[in-house]
């Protein structure tokens, strides 16, 4: 199947998402006006993303001592989606946007991201405008946001310094008040910053005609000190070249230097920078220090940055769901075009036959539906997310509540999960290209390495195994993981209704209580060191879990529509299904087992044994 037609029955048949036109924000649209969406990003990625992925891979971001340079390519491709309008697409009609719900935007720019993941900065330009949309001032919205919604500036997230990387306590930025009447500039009470961010992705380059770095910064107390912790740490809009109140260049640079280019496995065609604040290679009216404007109240900054971050997370899930496509779709092709082998009868293999294709061979076939299972579900539990935003912004009042909390508990593993397992599926396309599969003469390889970013990308697997157990399921008396395991016996009971997929709602079931045993085991002893000790295995699990009852809720809806399965993309899904739940819903067990023994072998085993 294609991904527009998975798209088509994921949004239509499955989320429902046409229903959204009967709420009043998005009273203007129909499926034409979605579908019509969704053809324009499918011809842009086609005709402006897709043919230049090597190119942007091969090509990397060059510093000529002045400015970066980027191939033309990306410039093209930056272009044409800013022209489309889909960096506001889900922004009100006001502010230049075409209040599409995020769910069609998500599932429209699936089609990028498949295309060529490391082409342009939209998803923290985007990410960057929604945060100030929600923390900033009406000023900081009209000048910033909506210039970064329009496509004219980019945007930034500066969290990492060389010293400190997830370890954001650590942030030894510093932020001072910019004169006596820093409290009463226009933009935002004004502030100069020092210090060194690392990682930046998209920092620096010439695709837009400003930059709009959101940075981490800590304001010292009355001593000079900065407060040790994250409750110290403020939020500042830093922009690379300095702007008046109408948000036009005024000419003058601020002080914020690229200190060099970093060169990564993958995602080549993204600047990833280290820059420099305030050291003074770009004075602002004649002093040192990079100019930034608060976002929020002192010592609010990281409540504010989860804002963007959360954003960011489910988007970096979504970018790894669409290389594992990418890659699935490449091996598929071969699989179906690669002649090598014949198929064993009673008295062995006759060589005299002519070759079959690989795709006639079990193991190719087990490696291909494992590729489907993983990359197909996890693009439905990216979309049920976006459909979740959609739910938060438009629902009544439960809905929204709801909303809020599944997404607080599905967070993690919606940009987990698919960083782990699309990233096997690029392996598995890999292996059945066999030995081309490592050459540059395929695409495969490329997918790999740029999906091997995505399980450090916005946090670790560790940080988010340590936010689901340690915060998320038991936030609010864990209201959050009942509303989710309600979700989940309510397509239990419909499922046990369909002969075919009875067997896998009563697993769903035992997999269920499985996790909720675990949760309370691992927290029994009330020791966080001895709950979260693992902490990875238990989110493996409680994923594999999840991807079980959106794979079993697909198959449900495919077989109400086509009760005898006999259509081809209905076979597929319960075959997916039915490889998740006879391969993959079984491996909880063994992930389970050590954290409900609160397994020490990992923590106890001594330094000096390693």
């Amino acid at each position: 199947m294609s991904l527009r037609s998975t798209l088509d029955f994921l949004l239509y048949d499955w989320l429902q998402a046409e229903s959204l036109n009967q709420r009043e924000r998005f009273a203007d649209h129909s499926r034409e006006t979605f579908d019509a969406v969704l053809d324009t990003c499918e011809r842009i990625a086609r005709e402006k993303y897709a043919p230049h992925n090597r190119t942007v891979d091969t090509q990397e971001p060059r510093f000529d001592g002045e400015k970066v340079i980027l191939p033309q390519a990306t410039h093209d491709a930056h272009k044409a989606f800013v022209e489309s309008g889909m960096m506001s697409a889900a922004q009100d009609y006001e502010i230049g946007g075409m209040q599409l719900p995020f769910t069609l935007q998500a599932a429209a720019n699936s089609f990028f991201a498949m295309a060529s993941v490391s082409i342009g900065s939209n998803m923290l330009t985007s990410g960057n405008a929604n945060l100030l949309m929600v923390h900033g001032t009406e000023m900081q919205k009209e000048v910033f946001a909506k210039n970064e919604f329009s496509g004219r500036w980019a945007g930034t997230m500066c969290l990492s310094e060389p010293q400190a990387g997830s370890s954001l306590s650590d942030v030894a930025t510093r932020a001072v008040p910019d004169g006596a009447d820093f409290q009463d500039d226009p933009l935002g009470p004004r502030y100069r910053l020092t210090g060194n961010k690392m990682w930046i992705s998209s920092g620096d380059h010439e695709l837009t005609e400003n930059i709009v770095h959101i940075v981490l910064a800590k304001i010292p107390d009355e001593n000079g000190k900065l407060v040790p912790g994250t409750r110290g740490i403020s939020l500042f809009i830093v922009p690379k070249r300095m702007v008046d109140t109408q948000g036009r260049l005024t000419g003058e640079r601020n002080d914020v230097a690229l200190a060099g280019l970093n060169h990564k496995l993958g995602w080549r065609g993204t600047t990833n920078t280290l820059l420099n604040f305030g050291e003074g290679k770009f004075p602002v009216e004649g002093k040192a220090g990079a100019v930034g404007y608060r976002v929020g109240e002192p010592g609010k900054g990281l409540h504010c940055m989860f804002h963007m971050m959360n954003e960011a997370r489910i988007s970096v899930g979504t970018a790894a769901v669409m290389l594992g496509m990418a890659g699935y779709y490449a091996s598929l092709e071969y699989a179906k075009t690669r002649p090598q082998g014949r198929p064993a009868g009673p008295a062995g293999k006759d060589s005299a036959k002519p070759q079959v294709r690989i795709i006639e061979h079990a193991d190719v076939r087990r490696m291909l539906l494992a590729q489907k299972s993983y990359c197909e579900g996890s693009l439905a539990l990216s979309l049920y997310c976006a459909r979740l935003v959609d739910e938060q912004k438009t629902g009544t009042p439960q809905a929204i509540d709801d909303a809020r909390l599944l997404l607080e508990v599905l967070t993690p593993i919606a940009k987990s999960w698919p960083s782990e397992w699309c990233l096997e599926a690029n392996s598995l396309a890999i292996q059945i290209h066999g030995g081309y599969g490592y050459t540059r003469d395929f695409p495969v390889e490329q997918y790999w390495r740029d999906n091997r970013l995505n399980m450090i990308h916005e946090g670790t697997h560790g940080i988010q195994a340590a936010d689901l157990l340690g915060r998320k399921v038991l936030m609010e008396d864990g209201r959050g993981m009942k509303l989710l395991a309600a979700r989940m016996r309510e397509t239990m009971a419909r499922a046990a209704k369909v002969p075919a997929l009875a067997a896998h709602a009563k697993a769903l079931g035992e997999a269920l209580q499985r996790v909720g045993t675990a949760t309370q085991a691992a927290w029994s002893t009330g020791d966080p060191r001895s709950a979260l000790t693992n902490a990875v295995p238990y989110m493996q699990a409680f994923g594999h879990t999840v991807l079980a009852w959106i794979w079993l809720d697909v198959a449900t809806r495919a077989l109400e529509l086509d009760g005898t399965s006999a259509a081809p993309a209905t076979a597929g899904k319960t075959g997916a299904a039915g490889y998740f739940f006879h391969y993959e819903l079984p491996k909880i067990g063994a992930w389970l087992n050590v954290v409900e023994n609160r397994d020490p072998t990992c923590t106890e085993m001594p330094e000096e044994a390693f």
